[in-house]
This record gives C-alpha cells, sequence and structure tokens, in this order.
C-alpha cells in the first residue's frame, strides 16, 4: 500500500497517550515516519520501551514516557516534560483507554470512578494542559479516540461505552471553545480493530461474524487508523473541527 506523505507534519511536535501498543504503536510508528517529533506514554514500560528502541532509526526518534494516566498530577507533571523536550506540543492525539468487560451488577463507585479516569478524565487534562502552548504557537490540533461500541449497544461495556460517548461531546465542546485560537478537534472512531488485545476477546468465528456485519471485507489494522490521524493532524484537513471521524470498515 502506497501511503501519503504530509509535508505539513514534518517536525511537528506530537505526544500520543498509549502509544506502546495496539493503535496507539500505530500512530506512534506513523508519525515518525513523518518526520514529527514524537513522544508518547503508556502505563507498560516494557513493550513502550521495546517500541521506542525499533523506532530508534527515525529521523526524531520518539520518547516514551512512563504515566499513570488516573494521576491527573502526573500527567500535568509529563506534559510539562514533554514541552520542555520538544518546545512544545502541536498535535494531541488521546488515545489511551481500557475496555475490559464488566456487567452491570459488578458496578461499584469505586470502580466507576476509576473507569472514568482509565477512559475519559485524563482527555480534558491533557488538553487543558497542551492549550497554553498551542495558543502560543498559533493553533494545533487535539484528536480524541472515541469507540464504535456505543454505537452498536455492545454487551459488557457500559461505563467503557459511557466514557466513550462522553468523549464525543468532548470534542464537540473543545471545538467550539478553542476554534477561534485556530486549534482543532475532532474524534477517531475506530472499529474492531485488529490488535493483540482485541484478539483475546473473540474466537475466530467471532472474528468472522464482525467482518460478515462490515460493508468491507477484512480486518482493519493500527495503519488504516493512522492513516486518518494522520489526515486530520495535517493541514490538508485544516478546516475540519467538531466531529466524528468513523474508521469501521461499514460495521452495523
Amino acid at each position: 500500500m502506497n501511503s501519503a506523505v504530509y509535508p505539513s507534519l514534518k517536525g511537528k511536535r506530537v505526544f500520543i497517550s498509549g502509544g506502546g501498543s495496539g493503535i496507539g504503536e500505530g500512530l506512534v510508528e506513523a508519525f515518525a515516519a513523518q518526520g514529527a517529533r514524537v513522544a508518547f506514554c503508556d502505563i507498560a514500560q516494557e513493550e513502550s520501551e521495546a517500541v521506542a528502541e525499533r523506532l530508534k532509526g527515525a529521523d526524531f526518534p520518539p520518547i516514551f514516557h512512563p504515566c499513570d494516566l488516573r494521576d491527573i498530577e502526573a500527567v500535568q507533571a509529563m506534559i510539562a516534560t514533554v514541552e520542555e523536550q520538544l518546545g512544545g506540543v502541536d498535535i494531541l492525539i488521546n488515545n489511551a483507554a481500557n475496555d475490559d468487560r464488566h456487567g452491570i451488577e459488578e458496578v461499584t463507585p469505586a470502580y466507576w470512578d476509576e473507569r472514568m479516569a482509565v477512559n475519559l478524565r485524563h482527555l480534558f487534562f491533557a488538553a487543558q494542559a497542551v492549550v497554553p502552548a498551542m495558543k502560543r504557537a498559533g493553533g494545533g490540533v487535539i484528536l480524541n479516540f472515541g469507540s464504535i461500541s456505543w454505537h452498536l449497544a455492545l454487551p459488557d461495556l457500559v461505563l467503557y461505552q459511557t466514557a466513550k460517548a462522553g468523549i464525543e461531546g468532548l470534542t464537540r465542546s473543545l471545538a467550539r471553545d478553542l476554534g477561534r485560537d485556530n486549534i482543532r478537534v475532532n474524534t477517531i472512531i475506530p472499529g474492531n480493530v485488529k490488535t493483540p488485545r482485541q484478539m483475546k476477546w473473540y474466537t475466530p468465528e467471532g472474528e468472522a461474524e464482525i467482518v460478515a456485519a462490515q460493508c468491507l471485507n477484512g480486518r482493519i489494522m493500527p495503519a488504516d487508523v493512522a492513516a486518518l490521524a494522520m489526515f486530520l493532524a495535517s493541514d490538508d484537513a485544516r478546516m475540519c473541527t467538531g466531529h466524528d471521524y468513523f474508521i469501521d470498515a461499514g460495521w452495523r
């Protein structure tokens, strides 16, 4: 597959949460290949260090920061460090999430709070942290990752789907409040992407059912999602903001 090259991404300062595996790893690799200056965080240190090692030959080798995104003070301190290392952040990609399954009867107030912290809260505070530097630079891009799951009302994901629905509202609100500062905010909504984590939830029969429900044959790969993210982050998408962009192979 011949991939697009975006001259406007070369040298951009990009921060990606959850970049140690799956979709996040694909994002780190794709932006580094465009000549962007990439920093990323993840709670999985060993896997993330392996990603950084694998991509050390890039023009700007990606920088890994271990971080538990449930700790907002740690998030704010990490982003301050990233801005010092990169000289600012032009593109924030809020990718990190966790889709552990759960039944309604299992949910406690503590588990509710923990799931919102994992899947929703840090997106706002990461955006809040990068906005001042984006304003000083004359603009920026924030990409929030949603999920097709709540659009399909999948089972055993009530808290995850609640958080992911909230992300679309967050995107709309941020886009309105930040648009006059030339900061664009959009949501990327992947379908079922073939990652090691997702494969643990599905048997071959389940995987075949997903493909049968799609309009297109084949599985969505992290590189497909990264291709959409790169377009939305580039100057080619300069008038795209406040919306949801699906990459789901037409899954219905």
